[in-house]
């Protein structure tokens, strides 16, 4: 039985069998100079002979004092024969009591290297207090001066932070991610994820939907020259309280009626106020104040590869949808069912379907930056929005009362890119060429509108146009964008390349027509 409470106690059998057995009278006992055995150590606890059936007495192993040449004494196993049995100097009780010590037991035993804990202190024990003093005397200045160089390295570190604006600057936002149990799934927190969910709280308000109704006439005179009804349905975006909102011209045309439905469950009749002649766009204003209004953004501020939610009605029954992706390319052109030309388009792979017209695309911050206007019929994540600086010029002239009028030049126009260029051995990849082309009967068309506000400006087949007002055309910023930042009847400057010599032009901007 082990007694936890007194250290160094030998653990010794219980019962009359446990006491040892002397040695065999032949068997010598082993010197202190000879090697030792291999026995296994019981470290920390004093060695004991290995108990036996004999009824002798147990006697309790004593410290042999080290001979003077030891210095260091290095605490070793004690042998484990039977042979080497130490006397005891100190008495533990145990159960049955000993028996009285027989006479071999008086036998002088040889010296051994008791353990290290249970000897008594070595001889020079003045050494010890005269290391401590020496080693504090050496250690203390040493302290001393690493402490004082990490606070001076410190304050050198904290001017240089400073004085470079470093601790100015906020501090950096960043993911964490909770540790789990292995087997679990974590849970971690995108920022993209965040930014969508807190769009579609803030803008689903402003998002309404709108339902039309027309006539389809009377198909094959089946219903005896009664008109069919014709319902259709799209999205638009409220861009003012006063209940003016944005949507696609596709839409409302042909449309005798409007319905407008909130989010809400309120719902208003709707009227057209105006019809965009350039874009895809339209302008529709209801009878109410104090309606839910969403942010209109800056398109030309927006990068290919960041985020892109969209909000609509697809199908007319999911009302409020909210999708996400990316910003997938910008600048496209497409050339729709109508045969209508759409240009500077965004593309983006955000699930747009048919309801989603006139809805909004937004970036991270919920700023509506495209009007969703068309998707790809034969692929699929193929989107197109209008991008929103488009819709801010007649935005603005509803909002003033004015009617909605776009800027006409009067020309027709190809846009340039490295690709273009090559084809038709150009040496400038940035702004139009002027060039009619052909129309999709193959008939070739006047680059130059007769009697057009270009015609009367002199410009002509073959002209690239580099500059509108002064402002270099890129991709970043393409010909019709600058266009629509001026007004009807305005006088233009444009920068012509004709013949290799640059040139300017000055151009009485006319008003667009319907069908130019």
């Amino acid at each position: 039985m082990t007694d936890e409470t007194a250290p160094g106690r030998p653990e010794m059998p219980e019962g009359p069998s446990a006491q040892p057995t002397p040695p065999a009278p032949d068997q010598p006992t082993p010197d202190a100079s000879e090697p030792r055995s291999a026995a296994p150590m019981s470290w920390p606890h004093p060695a004991v002979p290995e108990p036996t059936t004999a009824s002798a007495a147990v006697p309790v192993p004593e410290p042999v004092p080290t001979t003077a040449a030891a210095t260091v004494p290095v605490p070793e196993p004690v042998p484990t024969t039977a042979a080497t049995v130490e006397p005891a100097t100190a008495a533990y009780a145990y159960a049955p009591a000993p028996d009285p010590r027989p006479t071999w037991a008086s036998e002088a035993p040889a010296q051994q290297t008791p353990e290290r804990w249970f000897e008594p202190s070595p001889a020079p024990v003045a050494v010890a207090p005269v290391r401590s003093e020496r080693r504090g005397g050496v250690v203390v200045p040493i302290v001393v001066a690493s402490l004082l160089s990490a606070v001076l390295a410190s304050a050198g570190t904290y001017g240089l932070l400073r004085a470079s604006g470093s601790l100015d600057q906020p501090p950096a936002v960043s993911t964490t991610v909770q540790a789990q149990p292995a087997g679990t799934t974590q849970q971690v927190t995108i920022d993209e994820s965040s930014a969508a969910v807190a769009a579609a709280q803030n803008v689903s308000p402003a998002i309404v939907t709108i339902v039309t109704t027309g006539s389809a006439g009377d198909l094959n005179g089946f219903f005896q020259g009664q008109d069919i009804p014709a319902t259709g349905v799209g999205s638009g975006i409220i861009f003012d309280p006063s209940g003016w909102i944005l949507t696609n011209r596709h839409v409302v045309t042909g449309a005798d009626r409007l319905a407008v439905r909130l989010q809400d469950g309120r719902e208003f009749t709707g009227t057209v106020y105006g019809i965009d002649t350039l874009t895809d766009l339209a302008i529709v204003k209801v009878d109410a104040a104090g309606l839910p209004a969403a942010t209109l953004g800056d398109s030309g501020a927006i990068k290919v590869g960041q985020l892109a939610i969209a909000i609509g009605s697809p199908l007319g029954t999911y009302t409020n949808s909210v999708t996400s992706g990316i910003v997938s390319a910008l600048g496209r052109t497409i050339t729709v069912d109508d045969g209508s030309t759409y240009r500077n388009l965004i593309q983006t792979d955000a699930a747009i379907n048919p309801g989603n017209s006139g809805g909004a695309l937004l970036d991270a911050g919920g700023n509506v930056i495209g009007i969703n206007t068309a998707i790809a019929s034969t692929a699929e994540g193929i989107g197109f929005a209008i991008p929103v600086n488009m819709a801010k010029p007649i935005a603005e002239q509803a909002r003033a009362g004015k009617p909605i009028a776009r800027p006409w030049i009067g020309i027709r126009y190809v846009s340039l890119d490295s690709r273009v260029a090559r084809d038709r051995g150009l040496t400038v990849t940035d702004g139009v060429l002027v060039d009619g082309g052909r129309d999709l009967d193959g008939n070739v068309q006047d680059a130059v509108v007769p009697n057009g506000p270009g015609a009367a400006a002199g410009l002509r087949q073959g002209d690239i146009i580099v500059k509108i007002g002064g402002v270099a055309i890129s991709e970043t910023q393409p010909f019709e964008y600058l266009l629509v930042q001026h007004a009807p009847g305005e006088a233009l400057r444009l920068t012509v390349l004709r013949d290799g010599t640059e040139q300017d032009v000055t151009v009485t901007l006319g008003t667009r027509p319907a069908n130019p």
